[in-house]
């Protein structure tokens, strides 16, 4: 190879490698800023193949989709003054790509540190002004909202940072405070049971007190009408009795000594002293009954 071919060559090589460092390409998901000793000169390059000087210029591409930054835990308290730990995210994008890179330097921590101090304020103030019911359950979303629009108030035109959405991952007590507050709870349950035992063994003496009423008069006028049964089977009796007396009185007298014997000798060890003339043994003297 000769001298010339040598030197075509190296030319060849040098026109490519001024070629390569002229062109760069800004990916679709990302915007550029062109620095000139680096001194901002353009801005907001968007996606596609672009040209600048060699050695002179430099290149910083950002991403500008859509990103998450997870807050560290914070604690706040609330209008109550009660304590909360606080667990959040932010989504953001970068909106102004000249504005963030003036703000920030093109640092993406920066960026964030920026973010993370608006939010931390936000959610001081914005949970100052609220119970714990309203910041938990009540007006956790149009907290959010709020807090968002509050935010982008100054991000977008001081830092050129869009924020999409700031949402609440969890929200505890702190462990001492939660474990005052089960004490509590546990104290009022208890509480709670007591009174519930409270009326159900009143109502208990209640239902009681009810079923020996019932009891009682239930037994009363089973007696009452027992009685009335019995005195009416008496007087049925006592009317068999006397007609058959009156049909035959001697034998009415016969049976009922049969029974009065029987009745009065049915325990053998009994000593009865008896006059054998009287008229209890006129039909053991006499089955006539003579006297």
């Amino acid at each position: 190879m000769g001298p010339k071919s040598i030197i075509g060559l190296a030319g060849t090589l040098i026109i490519l490698l001024l070629v390569s460092s002229s062109v760069y390409i800004i990916p679709e998901t990302h915007r550029g800023v062109l620095l000139r000793f680096g001194e901002l000169i353009e801005t907001n390059i968007p996606a596609g193949l672009h040209f600048k000087v060699p050695v002179i210029d430099e290149v910083r591409k950002f991403d500008v989709r859509v990103l998450t930054m997870d807050l560290p835990a914070r604690q706040y308290l609330t209008v109550e003054k009660k304590p909360l730990d606080v667990d959040s995210y932010i989504a953001w994008q970068i909106a102004d790509v000249d504005t963030f890179y003036r703000a920030t330097g093109g640092d993406e921590f920066r960026a964030q540190d920026l973010l993370l101090s608006r939010v931390d304020n936000g959610l001081r103030n914005e949970f100052g002004v609220r119970t714990m019911h309203e910041v938990v359950s009540g007006q956790r979303d149009e907290l959010m909202a709020k807090l968002k629009d509050l935010v982008n108030q100054t991000s977008v035109s001081e830092f050129g940072i869009r924020v999409l959405d700031i949402r609440v991952k969890a929200i505890e007590l702190p462990e001492q405070v939660r474990d005052n507050v089960y004490r509590r709870m546990a104290t009022e349950r208890e509480k709670l049971a007591q009174e519930y035992r409270s009326r159900g063994r009143e109502l208990a003496e209640g239902i009681r007190a009810d079923a020996d009423r019932q009891r009682t008069v239930i037994l009363a006028e089973a007696f009452s009408q027992s009685e009335k049964l019995r005195g009416e089977g008496d007087g049925q009796a006592a009317q068999i009795y006397a007609d058959a007396y009156s049909q035959d009185s001697e034998f009415f007298s016969f049976y009922r000594s049969l029974a009065a014997y029987q009745n009065s000798f049915a325990n053998k060890d009994d000593i009865m002293v008896i006059d054998s003339e009287g008229e209890f043994m006129k039909y053991l003297r006499d089955p006539q009954g003579a006297k």
